[in-house]
């Protein structure tokens, strides 16, 4: 057979061209089931709704973590935050509205995701620590150091003065503000939520009477991610629901 007599009658840049559709057709097949391999089923936001677990679902895999624990994905039977709320209609995908204490209902910014209840850790210790468990840390003596300075809420009241500050030893940066209430207790304020000037720390997030209500933490020199995100969640329901004029259109 001569060179070149098979291409004669096969059109090769059409069969590529086929091969490079079915190709790519299960690259999108492969990248939707991945897509789905966390984060399902849903929750419909209503009793008794059904369960949307997504199409296609890949088959469980294992991941071992570093710390000797094991995670799979898709996990149908695991642990989602808990929420305190109401569909506001009885559809589908209808907004919640909150029940009871709304900083605490666990809805809209102050929705958490149920990490695992253990600290971050980075070379077999905790990652976020307090400031006097890591004497090697400190403030910048051009910053201002905000330990003893009273934290003032939204409603320009004292809720507490700082008394240490909570470092992230692996990313060389001050995570939380620890505030001492007046009413005794220690709470957690994410360093994001507080504008420290030279003579106080500013929240806008909260009242001053909002701060007893922090979620506490278990232990006092390390937090979990599972705390982590009942922290941060409970400032950023405030942003929404800290008053009730909050909620209101802002046009």
């Amino acid at each position: 057979m001569g060179t070149g007599a098979i291409t004669q009658y096969v059109d090769v840049a059409q069969l590529v061209l086929y091969v490079f559709w079915a190709f790519f057709a299960g690259l999108i097949y492969y990248l939707a089931r991945e897509n789905h391999r966390e984060g399902y089923p849903m929750d419909p936001g209503r009793e008794g709704g059904p369960k949307i677990t997504g199409w296609p679902v890949p088959e469980p895999k294992t991941y071992k973590l570093e710390d000797g624990r094991e995670f799979q994905a898709p996990d149908f039977q695991r642990a989602d935050g808990s929420y305190n709320a109401r569909p506001a209609h009885p559809w589908n995908g209808a907004p919640l509205e909150p029940v009871g204490d709304p900083l605490l209902a666990g809805v809209g910014p102050g929705a958490w995701a149920a990490r695992a209840d253990i600290p971050d850790m980075h070379e077999h210790e905790p990652k976020i620590v307090p400031l006097r468990l890591a004497a090697d840390h400190g403030v910048a003596p051009r910053d201002t150091d905000p330990r003893g300075l009273p934290v003032i809420g939204a409603d320009g009241k004292e809720a507490g003065k700082v008394g240490d500050l909570w470092i992230d030893r692996c990313e060389m940066m001050f995570r939380y503000l620890e505030v001492r209430l007046p009413a005794g207790g220690r709470v957690l304020l994410p360093i994001a939520f507080a504008r420290i000037r030279k003579d106080e720390v500013v929240v806008d997030a909260l009242l001053a009477s909002q701060f007893g209500n922090v979620p506490a933490l278990a232990r006092n020199d390390q937090i979990t991610m599972l705390e982590e995100e009942k922290v941060s969640a409970y400032y950023g329901a405030g942003t929404l629901y800290a008053t009730p004029d909050r909620q209101e259109p802002l046009a």
